[in-house]
């Protein structure tokens, strides 16, 4: 998280690492000096990590090995502090690609939760770019910030405590990314705040949800409207028994993606 430097191969006091024992045993923890770590494995002492370079190993007091490895933003996502359930990264990485989000980029999230996509979104914008992310529930909010805090990423975000329903105040974005239980009410809101050419993501968990999206996107100034669900499986690789494993995160939600245009009059879908 920031430019490439010492820092980024260095364990320096005050940053998280991800601290590896097997593929059930991983954690996010911060490293300071004195701090202890309590595993089943035994205790690891955080702070002789301070100095030593990422991907090195360090010792429990039962003689177990950890790895402290560093995290990336598919870890701060998945070990983020979530008030609620949180957007997977199969469905963040096909969003960033749709939307079109780079450094530079200037993006509005409608519906900030835990933070999960807005790190994201934040990681890919910097170090000239700016999220502004909206979010009526306060509780949301302070979590959210904690987590893009231990990403590194609070410099990127904008973060407005509102209803988006009641208006965006920004106007030529590049990117609007929609998250919640109502999305088509803010679609003729997205469309006023989008350039030319613009795209926007919504994220419905149902299909009752994607049917009214899709109809408001089509009667607005939109064209390019589709309609995705991603599914993810593991493979388990095993000498001579490779398999599909057995249990997979199933159904997370639909994405539904559209580009922004300057007049109206989009031909019915055959």
């Amino acid at each position: 998280m920031g430019s490439m430097g010492n820092g980024d191969k260095v364990i320096e006091e005050g940053k998280y690492v991800l601290l590896y024992l097997d593929q059930r045993g991983k954690w996010l923890v911060k490293v300071s000096k004195g701090r202890e770590f309590h595993t089943h494995k035994g205790v690891v002492s955080l702070g002789d990590l301070v100095g030593r370079p990422y991907g090195c190993s360090i010792f429990s007091n039962l003689g177990e090995r950890f790895f402290a490895l560093k995290p990336t933003i598919y870890d701060l996502i998945m070990k983020a502090e979530r008030p609620t359930q949180i957007m997977y990264p199969k469905d963040i990485g096909l969003e960033l690609l749709r939307l079109g989000v780079g450094p530079g980029k200037r993006v509005v999230e409608i519906g900030t939760g835990s933070g999960s996509l807005t790190m994201a979104l934040a990681n890919a914008v910097r170090p000239g770019g700016m999220v502004f992310t909206y979010e009526t529930r306060k509780e949301f909010v302070e979590i959210a910030k904690r987590n893009l805090s231990k990403a590194g990423l609070l410099d990127y975000v904008t973060f407005k405590e509102a209803d988006a329903k009641a208006g965006l105040e920004e106007r030529d974005v590049d990117a609007v990314a929609v998250d919640i239980g109502d999305p088509w009410e803010v679609v003729p809101l997205a469309e006023e705040a989008l350039v030319g050419g613009g795209c926007i993501a919504i994220f419905c968990p149902t299909i009752n949800q994607v049917e009214r999206v899709v109809a408001s996107l089509a009667e607005g100034r939109f064209a390019d409207i589709e309609t995705y669900e991603c599914l993810l499986r593991e493979i388990l690789v095993r000498p001579g028994k490779t398999r599909p494993a057995t249990r997979m995160i199933g159904h997370t939600g639909y994405l539904t993606f559209a580009r922004r245009i300057l007049e109206r009059g989009l031909p019915d879908p055959p």
